[in-house]
């Protein structure tokens, strides 16, 4: 039942609340914690037993995690921030305020405070901050028992054991051994033998994105991090970067729909905040679609002879920008996952050309047959020959702004649809009324 939750925290039935909280997953009951108000939240939190409450509380945003704390005692703060894993409290603190940072530092011992002030040294969006420090690495003089028994030794403490960092005596990697082959190998076999030495790494300053993309490219369960001395220092672990990735798609698609990237789930977020991440935006696209009012002045003695030429102005715009956006969200999704590079760009643009023409070409089909029923022939021919251009052209602009936008170092999402859209409006103008002019011989 849609939020149950909620009715069993405003009727304090603390039995039923004790009931449901045990009968969830810790994942279902992070989500249903997110969609109460802050001051809800504490009650059914308490009632987790501890090693729960922390299971539910490192599946929760960061902005919600701040909400629990809050309503938290001193000693109940300081176990829980404790317990969390280093890379989990770092990525909670980078998005806190002041205040609640000096809590957390405060309350932690010194060996966690040193690990998760190191993570929030790195800079901001680089795969350090996301990485856990806590990893089991072996040698490659170790035979494959011994380095189960230093699984065994130090797994508790390390948030994953399935990708095995090799390292030297100076600490520098030498490739990964999985857990699966150390199980099914010979227990007298040495690792140099068995060492992955093709397996990639990054370092820790490179940015957390590209980072989680050459995981999923790679099919990789752990990604060894290095310092600029070939160093371990630390292992991206498949679950972290599915949340950076996650992050960045969403960062995308709210910047593809002109709007800045929330930081943080949509309920979370007040009227205002939603508000001024879309008034930027939409101000700069009404300076934008000012070009379009210009155009339409240029040529209003065009349309004073010719008044139908104005019924058929928003299928133009609507087509062209619609034909744009498609090239557009189709150019930023392969970027983000790797297909094209800047290089690529005149295999998009003759690419995408070609879809535009084949894209016109019927649409043209259509709309000649319907704008010669309401205004004749001769128009409808204009109507037709200036759909096929501005697909073309639309196709062209909105496959190869995201890639210039890219080389220039400009997130190409922010140059995508709505952008696109705004510029295709105004030289698809430009192209209706000179094919008006050429055909009706204005």
């Amino acid at each position: 039942m849609e939020d149950e939750l909620r009715d069993l925290v405003e009727a304090e039935d603390l039995g039923a609340l004790r009931r449901w909280l045990d009968d969830r997953p810790p994942h279902e009951v992070a989500a249903e914690l997110g969609r109460l108000d802050q001051p809800a939240m504490a009650l059914p939190f308490r009632l987790l037993e501890k090693d729960r409450a922390l299971e539910v509380f490192e599946e929760l945003d960061p902005v919600h995690q701040q909400c629990v704390l809050d309503g938290l005692r001193d000693q109940a703060f300081r176990e829980l921030v404790e317990e969390m894993d280093p890379d989990d409290r770092a990525r909670m603190l980078a998005e806190a305020p002041a205040t609640v940072v000096r809590r957390v530092l405060a309350g932690l011992s010194p060996g966690e405070r040193r690990t998760t002030a190191a993570l929030l040294g790195y800079p901001e969006g680089s795969v350090g901050r996301v990485m856990t420090p806590e990893v089991v690495w072996v040698h490659p003089w170790q035979s494959v028992a011994e380095a189960l028994a230093t699984v065994r030794l130090r797994g508790a403490d390390a948030e994953t054991v399935y990708t095995l960092p090799v390292i030297d005596i100076g600490r520098r990697l030498l490739g990964v051994v999985s857990l699966r082959t150390l199980v099914l190998s010979d227990p007298e076999e040495r690792l140099d033998e068995l060492v992955n030495t093709e397996v990639p790494s990054v370092a820790a300053t490179d940015e957390a994105e590209g980072a989680a993309r050459l995981m999923q490219e790679a099919d990789l369960l752990g990604l060894p991090i290095v310092d600029s001395e070939q160093r371990l220092v630390g292992l991206l672990t498949v679950d972290d970067a599915i949340e950076v990735i996650e992050e960045a798609d969403t960062e995308d698609v709210e910047r593809q729909a002109a709007a800045s990237p929330l930081g943080r789930p949509y309920l979370a977020a007040g009227v205002l905040a939603l508000a001024r991440s879309r008034l930027p935006w939409l101000l700069l696209l009404i300076v934008a679609a000012t070009m379009t009012v210009n155009v339409l002045t240029f040529f209003e003695a065009s349309l004073a002879e010719v008044t139908a030429l104005a019924l058929f102005i928003p299928l133009i715009t609507g087509t062209g920008g619609n034909a744009g956006s498609q090239s557009a969200t189709s150019v930023v999704r392969a970027l983000a996952v790797g297909d094209v590079r800047f290089g690529d760009l005149p295999k998009v643009l003759w690419r995408e050309g070609r879809v535009g023409l084949v894209l016109g070409v019927a649409l043209a089909a259509i709309g000649v047959v319907v704008c010669t029923l309401f205004a004749g022939w001769r128009l409808g021919l204009v109507v037709a020959l200036s759909l096929i251009a501005v697909c073309a052209w639309a196709a062209v602009v909105g496959g190869g702004m995201p890639l210039l936008a890219k080389k220039i170092g400009v997130d190409p999402a922010v140059v995508s649809a709505p952008m696109v859209t705004t510029l295709v409006d105004a030289t698809g103008l430009i192209i209706y009324f000179l094919t008006a002019h050429a055909v009706l011989g204005l």
